[in-house]
Order: C-alpha cells, then sequence, then structure tokens
C-alpha cells in the first residue's frame, strides 16, 4: 500500500460537505498537527471517494498538497452503497458527479474499500510545498 501526495487542485468532489463536520475535521487537523488518515481517490479520474471534509478543511488551510491512497474505481473489490436508508447510488452516479462538478448531497455514498489504510499520520508541515519524496509508506 501507499500513499501518495498529489497538488490538492488535481481533486474533484463528488459530494458536498456539512459546515459542522467540516470545521470538527479542520479544529481535529490543527490540534493532532497531521493528517491520519489518506483521502481516497480514483487513480483513473481524481475523484475522491472518501474524503470531502479532509480535503476541504486542508484547502480552506492553504496546504498544496494532500496524501492520497489511489485505487481503480472499477475494480470489483470496491462496492458502493448509501448512507440513508431506502437510496440507492451507483458508480456511474458518483463518477458523473465528480466529473460534471454537479455534486450529490453530502453523505450520500459510503465506499467499501478492503484494506483502507488508517493511521499513515502525515505532518501537515509536508503538505505545504513539495520540496520531498512524495510515497509515504505506512
Amino acid at each position: 500500500m501507499m500513499i501518495t501526495l498529489v497538488p490538492i487542485s488535481a481533486l474533484r468532489q463528488h459530494e458536498q460537505i456539512l459546515d459542522k463536520n467540516l470545521m470538527r475535521v479542520q479544529r481535529d487537523l490543527v490540534r493532532d498537527g497531521m493528517i491520519k488518515d489518506p483521502i481516497i481517490v480514483d487513480q483513473g479520474t481524481m475523484v475522491i471517494l472518501d474524503g470531502h471534509h479532509r480535503y476541504n478543511a486542508l484547502k480552506r488551510m492553504g496546504y498544496k498538497y494532500v496524501p492520497v491512497y489511489l485505487v481503480d474505481y472499477s475494480s470489483n473489490h470496491i462496492a458502493v452503497a448509501a448512507w440513508r436508508a431506502g437510496e440507492h447510488v451507483t458508480k456511474a452516479e458518483v463518477m458523473r458527479a465528480g466529473l460534471t462538478g454537479d455534486l450529490m448531497p453530502a453523505k450520500t455514498s459510503r465506499h467499501i474499500i478492503p484494506d483502507r489504510p488508517h493511521g499513515v499520520n502525515v505532518p501537515l508541515a509536508v503538505l505545504k510545498e513539495k520540496s520531498h519524496d512524495n510515497k509515504f509508506h505506512p
């Protein structure tokens, strides 16, 4: 498993965010001085699958790079479900939202990703400028 730093400007959202969650995530980042979990991103399109609030908090705080875990979203090992009962969401809808910018409501999709990395603990200082090796091995 490899975590890669990518320019924050390269990523594409597919969901809106909740201001309350954004503020909590931003407070946690400042308190911890690091991002604990990478943002999960489709390697072919750079659409964010998981981590919209982390992405937006880092962007709002002026960081230039984001730690990401790149996955092949077309893989049968990755699934998507709806957070809310009675709703349905597909991978095609997620991709369409990410590629067109017509964002889904916050907390619409829940991705099931095997071997999802946790606890990579990338210091925020590393995300300011690209003057380092851009690969992390948890």
